[in-house]
């Protein structure tokens, strides 16, 4: 009787423990890391980075002298070394550790075994970095980050360049518009592509920066953001007049560009340019940013005048992509499908828009319309996202580099009442006044509560 008291004394407590800790981890699991993944990680890798190494094909022989040395000191076997490994850096979100390569080994070969790398030492990711030549840093994430999006401290923000997602090994993605000028967005209906846009143009609310919209749905997606935008056309016929006044000032900036460029022969190089930004601060035009929600509407025609309409307003798009960027006008195109089949001028505009972002979609055909020219193996991961997890996307560029990222939920009437508190900060251009659109002194109910639905 005593031994099955002391039995109940003593299990009751550890399987509190265990169910305490089995919460912890599905509801808390940043805290569960800390208390619990952490060390026990760090243990494990630490007892058995040597041994892991050696599995995992990491270890080359050592140097003659090393060998020499081994044998003389110690007389036993010489065996193979792992790469150096340095500190071990903990954050909220995992660990960090920097290896000095062996001679003869390259980034690729550890990014080739962070899958086993990650069952090893029991994380949910190992993600591999180059630091520098020889050097390279394991970031070892220890639960899902893209569960629930919590935006690093630190996430790298600036002029032009906005914070808006989390990636899978918990850094912050940031659009950067001066690296990356044009983008395509696609995303089925409630995939978070809404929500992206959101963030991007809140984040560029606050900069001093001309926002400009086509929104071909009544400006349903772009409407709530008036008082922060210089510019809005809510069909295809306001973006038909809308678009070429963009590119008259688009013409207008590299007329002032050339006229720098052709001061006197005793100016020094560096005050010469070939774009906006080595003008002097006091002459360099604000930059414009240009969102085109849905941008099939903008190809979609019922008659020969509408097939003219719409020739022109590609051709209008394609020159603002290949020369914008000189100029400060970059875009931002959202749809639901890009491709051929949208008309002629689909394939080349898109083959301008170098940044591109892939929520869940309806097909594989769609997925490789926005990744497959650019990081063809990325297109797997684009197909398998669920519907249940908006705002993840799968990210990629022209340098064939992808990642998995996830857009914290922004409410519209958060988003809203942030461009209303900027709206002081809304350029004065010429080009675009007649485009500027009528602000409400009443909101719309609407926007009074947050949605509940990711958009």
């Amino acid at each position: 009787m005593s031994e099955l008291m002391t039995l109940v004394e003593v299990g009751g407590p550890v399987a509190g423990l265990g169910a305490g800790a089995a919460y912890l981890r599905a509801r808390h699991p940043a805290a569960y890391w800390l208390a619990v993944g952490m060390p026990a990680s760090a243990v494990r890798l630490l007892g058995s980075y040597g041994s892991v190494m050696d599995s995992c094909g990491l270890t080359v022989q050592p140097s003659r002298l090393r060998a020499l040395a081994v044998r003389a000191t110690t007389r036993r076997e010489v065996r193979p070394v792992p790469p150096r490994r340095g500190m071990l850096r903990p954050t909220s979100t995992g660990l960090r550790i920097r290896l000095r390569l062996a001679p003869g080994q390259e980034p690729a070969d550890i990014a080739a075994s962070a899958e086993r790398l990650r069952h090893a030492w029991g994380v949910h990711g190992v993600y591999v970095e180059p630091v520098k030549p020889g050097v390279v840093e394991l970031r070892l994430v220890g639960f899902d980050v893209l569960r629930r999006v919590r935006m690093p401290r630190k996430a790298g923000g600036g002029f032009l360049r906005v914070p808006v997602a989390l990636r899978e090994d918990a850094t912050a993605f940031v659009r950067d518009f001066r690296a990356i000028p044009h983008e395509l967005v696609l995303g089925a209906t409630l995939s978070g592509k809404s929500m992206y846009l959101r963030h991007l143009i809140t984040g560029l609310a606050a900069q001093p920066v001309a926002l400009a919209g086509i929104d071909c749905k009544r400006g349903v997606e772009l409407a709530p953001f008036a008082p922060r935008l210089s510019a809005l056309a809510t069909d295809p016929g306001q973006a038909a007049e809308l678009l070429p006044a963009l590119v008259q000032e688009m013409e207008d900036r590299y007329d002032l560009i050339r006229a720098r460029q052709g001061i006197a022969p005793t100016t020094p190089d560096e005050e010469i340019t070939s774009d906006v930004w080595g003008l002097p601060e006091s002459e360099r035009p604000v930059p414009i940013v240009l969102f085109v929600d849905e941008v099939a509407e903008l190809f979609l025609v019922a008659s020969r005048k509408d097939e003219e309409r719409r020739d022109e307003m590609v051709t209008q798009l394609i020159r603002l992509a290949q020369l914008g960027r000189a100029a400060g006008i970059y875009l931002e195109v959202c749809g639901q499908r890009f491709g051929a089949e949208l008309g002629k001028g689909a394939t080349m505009l898109r083959a301008q828009l170098s940044g591109r972002v892939c929520h869940r979609v309806n097909d594989e055909p769609s997925a490789k319309m926005a990744l497959g020219d650019i990081a063809p193996e990325a297109v797997g991961a684009a197909c398998t996202i669920a519907p249940e997890r908006p705002g993840l996307a799968v990210v990629g560029d022209t340098s064939g580099g992808w990642s998995r990222i996830r857009t914290p939920y922004l409410s519209l009437a958060d988003a809203a009442a942030r461009c209303e508190r900027t709206a002081d900060l809304v350029p004065d251009l010429a080009a675009l006044r007649l485009f500027r659109p009528a602000v409400s002194a009443v909101r719309p109910a609407s926007l009074t509560k947050p949605r509940s639905a990711t958009a």
